[in-house]
């Protein structure tokens, strides 16, 4: 299985990036997809996710700011981030997890490599 993300990036504050995870060797429409971010100095934290059948869910700090979508004919998903602000930099980092999401790292199966995405302000 491999999880590649992607679409990472310098951007001001205010600004916008859509990162993309493609997925492979999987069964990627069984899968519920997370989004998680490493801050430097920082845990790994819960970003949001989206089900196998389009529901998401988001912490609080990006609720109204990012969109998660999922197009399972491209085994790809999104993260959509608007009004960026600098504690939006990090790593981010995309995970599946099968039928069921979670918002702990450990609870899912597999994981990507991970994009920069720095915010300057």
């Amino acid at each position: 299985v491999q999880l590649q993300a992607s679409g990472g990036g310098l951007v001001q504050a205010g600004g916008s990036l859509r990162l993309s995870c493609a997925a492979s060797g999987l069964t990627f429409s069984r899968y519920a997809m997370g989004w998680f971010r490493q801050a430097p100095g920082k845990e790994r934290a819960f970003v949001g996710y989206v089900w196998s059948g389009r529901a998401t869910d988001y912490a609080a700090s990006v609720k109204g700011r990012f969109t998660i979508s999922r197009d399972n004919a491209k085994n790809t998903v999104y993260l959509e981030m608007n009004m960026l602000k600098p504690e939006d930099t990090g790593v981010y980092y995309c995970a599946a997890k099968y039928l069921v999401p979670g918002i702990e790292w450990d609870d899912y199966n597999y994981w990507g490599q991970g994009t920069q995405v720095t915010v300057s302000s």
